[in-house]
């Protein structure tokens, strides 16, 4: 899609477009309100100022609109609007051999116990053990640094993720 196209969509259809970049409500209306943008730098300037206005809460619904890493079974059925993006992003969890699925399983299940959300990774150009390296490091984090880390994860998602809309 052209940036034409998406400056002159209505504000419902621009919401769904940017919902399936980012799964914050909050997020896709204010990128949404902020139709026409000038150029591809503006709007992801614009979708970057807005994820850093957010509330916790804001990230927290964001990260839940991620199926889990490894999880690509679960995509068609609860993830269908972002299925096919989800699925390009985790193309290194599916390569994964029998141990390293089942690590990740685990590894996100102690991730989800201990911080209360979805571990949230980009995981673009990563292999399934280098995302099970990083699950198990950031589990040693403080409830409070992880919940920053995962923001900044979801923002270089939703980026890549507006950069492929374009």
């Amino acid at each position: 899609m052209a940036l034409a196209d998406l400056n002159h969509l209505s504000a419902s259809a621009a919401y769904a477009k940017f919902l399936q970049c980012c799964g914050s409500r909050q997020w896709a209306t204010g990128m949404a309100e902020g139709l026409p943008y000038g150029d591809a730098g503006e709007l992801l300037q614009r979708a970057r100022e807005l994820w850093d206005s957010l509330s916790a809460d804001d990230w927290l619904e964001a990260f839940a609109a991620h199926p889990r890493i490894g999880d690509l079974d679960s995509l068609p059925r609860k993830h269908a609007d972002t299925a096919a993006l989800a699925s390009a992003e985790q193309a290194g969890a599916g390569a994964a051999d029998n141990a390293t699925q089942i690590a990740l399983r685990e590894g996100n299940a102690d991730y989800e116990r201990r911080f209360g959300y979805r571990y949230i990774v980009c995981a673009t150009g990563k292999s399934a053990a280098q995302m099970l390296d990083i699950l198990r490091q950031r589990l040693t984090h403080s409830p409070e640094e992880e919940i920053r880390i995962a923001a900044v994860e979801q923002a270089a998602i939703t980026r890549l993720r507006l950069e492929k809309l374009l």
